[in-house]
């Protein structure tokens, strides 16, 4: 049994559900944004070392979780309580009750995870990563997170080539892309105070590079962001880009399969950029990262290879 924690709206869930299915592989798809108001956990143990936990579907089907081989942590959606749960109070109890169950469950789990939810969090951290990167023999760009105005003005002066910023996270409500720090935005640098803000020297692209790793696995593409309306971010005019497949030196190659395995994931969608004078600088890592648009373009069989990773282990192969 493969287990693949995401939704319906995720249309990298589906395409890999789609490659499973065709490979006969038993897999279900977990939207946590059911429970608890549809589906019902069970986690029973015994003195005697025995163990039961099971998922209960409305439709009385069940997941037992004795049978998961394999775990694809690729969209964990928020708990959803039950509206009829009115005291705020009351309703953070109930979410944080949910949350300690299944982080438990997570834990106790025996089955090979793309990726763990723990080894996911804290290789999305950016001051680790890039921390682990430089270690494993990367090249990362000058960098300051800092909410102090003075340290930011500093180091922004200090960049020669100009200074990028950019923020932690983003949601579909509230994007935020990296943007090129303008020189009419210096004033706007007394707003660091409110809250950290990433600072870097900007790296020049002779292209971005969006690499995709699955095991040992690794698919290269190169994404053309200079002939782009905005080549700065990538992601900000994906449509006009240019996309091809790539080849990185073996060097390189290796620092990422280091990078994975002393971040502990197996999956990650990894940004870099190659600079006009072909010097590779690592950018970020992301756990949880897209590839569709890559392999749309490129056709890497990048969702083959996971769909065939998860049912190697679905299958209880090593």
């Amino acid at each position: 049994m493969i287990l693949v924690v995401s939704s319906t709206r995720d249309e990298h869930a589906m395409a890999v559900l789609r490659h499973l299915a065709r490979l006969g592989a038993p897999a279900e798809l977990l939207d946590l944004s059911r429970f608890p108001k549809e589906l019902q956990i069970s986690l029973g143990s015994d003195p005697a070392g025995g163990r039961d936990t099971r998922l209960r579907f409305p439709d009385s089907r069940e997941i037992n979780f004795a049978e998961v081989r394999a775990v694809w942590w690729r969209r964990p959606q928020p708990f959803e309580i039950d509206p009829a749960i009115r005291r705020p109070g009351h309703r953070v109890f109930a979410y944080n009750e949910s949350h300690e169950a299944f982080a438990g469950l997570w834990l106790a789990l025996d089955a090979c995870w793309v990726n763990h939810p723990t080894a996911t969090e804290t290789s999305a951290r950016k001051p680790y990563q890039l921390r682990v990167a430089q270690e494993v023999g990367l090249t990362i760009p000058h960098t300051l997170i800092t909410n102090d105005p003075v340290a930011a003005r500093a180091f922004v002066a200090a960049q020669p080539g100009g200074a990028i910023y950019k923020a932690f996270s983003a949601t579909e409500q509230e994007w935020r892309e990296t943007r090129l720090l303008r020189p009419e935005e210096i004033a706007g640098l007394d707003n660091v105070a409110y809250a950290p803000v990433i600072f870097q020297e900007y790296v020049p692209a002779g292209v971005d590079l969006r690499i995709t790793v699955i095991g040992n696995a690794i698919f290269p593409a190169a994404i053309h962001s200079q002939e782009t309306s905005y080549p700065v971010d990538f992601r900000m005019d994906m449509s006009q880009a240019r996309v091809e497949p790539v080849t990185l030196p073996a060097e390189t190659e290796a620092s990422l399969l280091r990078l994975m395995a002393r971040l502990g994931i197996v999956y990650a969608a990894i940004d870099m950029r190659r600079t006009p004078d072909g010097h590779y600088v690592f950018l970020e890592v992301n756990p949880a990262g897209q590839w569709l648009f890559i392999e749309q373009r490129t056709s890497q069989p990048i969702t083959s290879t996971l769909a065939r990773y998860l049912s190697t282990y679905g299958a209880g192969e090593n």
